[in-house]
């Protein structure tokens, strides 16, 4: 297989490292390809500030040209996932705003949102404990969830006077469980328990809590270690075809595997195979 250089131009305007991210709101670790955000305000279950809120938006963003991040691991400290907004310093002030600057913080929120989806990295959410309104919503915004028997999983919004379109959950989570068990979960912020939450589809698998990290991060390894051009390929696809017809699903499909039919990983797979060896992907 030829080896070919990339021109130094292109590579410094598309290419960053993040390993080396000092992370102020949150912790940011990356081991092996794979990066922990871990939401680290165990006291309070995990909530988020207009600064937390920003700065993940940020790193999502900047995640499209990160080279060393292949998969994203997302957990809560202490027990829990994550208790939505804080009250104190989230809540008690948009009551005082009027509609330009609410409008600004409810974009910012969805902005999270969009670039979750937006990044090429798988991202798989580690989910104990409580797991509430914009916690809830940064699960659902993850690729993968898994969760344990004690998660309480909850779209609050509705418990708040707000309603239950926020951040995206009226065009997500009904794709995850459907229309009918999404509209119950949004119209009335009811929790979801863990159990009923693997039932449903908005788990992948319950794990013990003691074990819930060790198998996110074994999840997200084995798919750092995979065709992460490819797997960044499908997930652009998985958001994608959200809007499109059967039709133009099918063609958007047919051209982007034969995007990846180009790549090194697909001559590797094949070469791999032939000699009966394991296909040692390198993203390109």
């Amino acid at each position: 297989m030829s080896e070919y250089t990339i021109d130094p131009a292109l590579v410094a305007g598309n290419h960053q490292q993040l390993a080396g991210y000092q992370a102020q709101h949150f912790l940011w670790q990356v081991e092996g390809g794979v990066a922990t955000i871990t939401l680290n305000r165990a006291e309070r279950k995990n909530p988020l500030t207009f600064e937390s809120y920003a700065e993940l938006r940020d790193l999502f963003h900047n995640l499209k040209w990160a080279q060393d991040v292949k998969a994203v691991v997302l957990v809560g400290a202490g027990g829990n996932f994550c208790s939505g907004g804080d009250v104190h310093e989230i809540i008690g002030p948009l009551v005082q705003l009027k509609a330009p600057e609410l409008l600004m913080f409810t974009r910012m929120t969805g902005e999270l949102v969009k670039t979750m989806r937006a990044c090429p990295q798988p991202i798989v959410a580690a989910v104990d404990g409580v797991c509430a309104g914009a916690g809830a919503i940064m699960a659902m915004a993850s690729d993968m969830r898994l969760g344990t028997a004690r998660s309480k999983t909850a779209f609050l919004f509705n418990r708040v006077g707000l309603a239950g379109c926020d951040m995206g959950a009226c065009a997500i989570l009904p794709r995850l469980i459907g229309q009918g068990r999404a509209s119950e979960l949004l119209y009335t912020g009811r929790s979801l328990g863990g159990e009923e939450g693997e039932r449903w589809g908005f788990f992948n698998r319950l794990c013990e809590p003691d074990a819930l990290l060790e198998q996110a991060h074994r999840l997200a390894s084995d798919l750092a270690a995979g065709p992460t051009f490819a797997n960044g390929i499908t997930k652009t696809m998985l958001h994608q075809e959200w809007a499109m017809t059967v039709e133009q699903a099918i063609e958007a499909e047919a051209q982007a595997q034969a995007l990846c039919m180009l790549t090194e990983d697909f001559s590797r797979a094949y070469h791999a195979f032939v000699a009966k060896q394991k296909p040692q992907f390198q993203g390109n």
